[in-house]
C-alpha cells in the first residue's frame, strides 16, 4: 500500500480551499485514510511537497504514521521541506540523490502589546522544541544542535542526511519528482475564509435538481469560475 505526500501541508477544514483553487495539498485525513486503507499491511510514503506548510497538521501525520503498527517506509523523491521533513522522520527512510530536505523555525504573526508579542516569542520557542523532537529522535542529535540546524532555514542534501541520521540511506531506484512550486506561499487565511464563505452561499439554494449542461454552458461556467477565483485572489491578498 502507497502513499502520497505532495503539496502543501494543510488543516483537513482547509483542504477543500486549496482544492477548489487548483492547489495541491495533503491533510491528516488523507493519512488517516491510508492507514485505514492498508489495514495493517506494510504502506509506504512518498514525500515531495512544495514548501511544507502548517505544523500541526505535520505534527498528525508524523504521529499518525510513526505510531502504525503494520510499519512505514518514507521515500523521499523531491523536496520534504519544513512540515513536510517533521512527517519525514516518522520511519524507516530513504532519500533521491537529487531531494533535498529543508528545516527552519516555526513562523507566525502577532499584534498587541509587548505582553502579547512576548507571549508569542515564548509559544514560537516552545513550538520549535516540538519540531526539534522529531529530528532528535530520528538521528539522535541533541536538542541544541537540531535547533541550530533550524535557525538559518538549513537546506540538506541526500548526503547530508544521510551524515546526519535525518535519513538512513540514498536509495537506487527511486525517481525524483517535478517540484510544482509555482503556486508560491500557502494561500492567506483571508483568501481562506472568504472562499470558505463563497462555497457555503453556493450549497444554499432552492434544491432543486439542474438539468444537465450543455457543451456551450459548461465552458461558460468554467470562464466564470476561473474569473472569481482571480476576482477572490485580487480582493484578498492586499497585505
Amino acid at each position: 500500500m502507497a502513499v502520497e505526500i505532495k503539496g502543501y501541508i494543510v488543516p483537513d477544514d482547509d483542504q477543500q480551499i486549496y482544492g477548489w483553487f487548483g492547489i495541491g495539498t495533503t491533510a491528516p485525513q488523507n493519512i488517516r485514510q491510508a492507514i485505514a486503507e492498508a489495514n495493517g499491511a506494510p504502506l509506504d510514503v512518498e514525500i515531495s511537497t512544495c514548501y511544507g506548510g502548517d505544523v500541526f497538521s505535520g505534527s498528525t501525520m508524523y504521529s499518525a504514521l510513526r505510531s502504525y503498527k503494520g510499519g512505514v517506509h518514507i521515500h523521499i523523491t523531491g523536496l520534504a521541506a519544513s512540515a513536510a521533513s517533521v512527517i519525514a522522520m516518522a520511519g524507516p527512510s530513504d532519500m533521491s540523490p537529487t531531494a533535498q530536505l529543508m528545516v527552519h523555525r516555526v513562523s507566525s504573526s502577532a499584534d498587541g502589546n509587548y505582553r502579547a508579542m512576548d507571549t508569542s516569542s515564548a509559544a514560537l520557542q516552545e513550538a520549535d522544541k516540538a519540531i526539534a523532537a522529531a529530528y532528535v529522535a530520528k538521528s539522535g542529535m541533541a536538542e541544541k544542535d537540531a535547533l541550530k540546524l533550524m535557525d538559518n532555514e538549513t537546506w540538506i542534501t541526500a548526503a547530508h542526511a544521510v551524515e546526519l541520521g535525518l535519513v538512513d540511506k540514498i536509495s537506487d531506484a527511486a525517481v525524483p519528482q517535478m517540484v510544482n512550486a509555482a503556486y508560491g506561499l500557502p494561500l492567506p487565511r483571508a483568501v481562506i475564509e472568504k472562499t470558505r464563505a463563497m462555497l457555503a452561499e453556493k450549497k444554499t439554494g432552492t434544491g432543486e435538481k439542474p438539468r444537465p449542461s450543455t457543451p456551450a454552458e459548461s465552458g461558460a461556467q468554467a470562464l466564470a469560475l476561473a474569473k472569481a477565483k482571480l476576482n477572490l485572489i485580487e480582493k484578498s491578498m492586499n497585505f
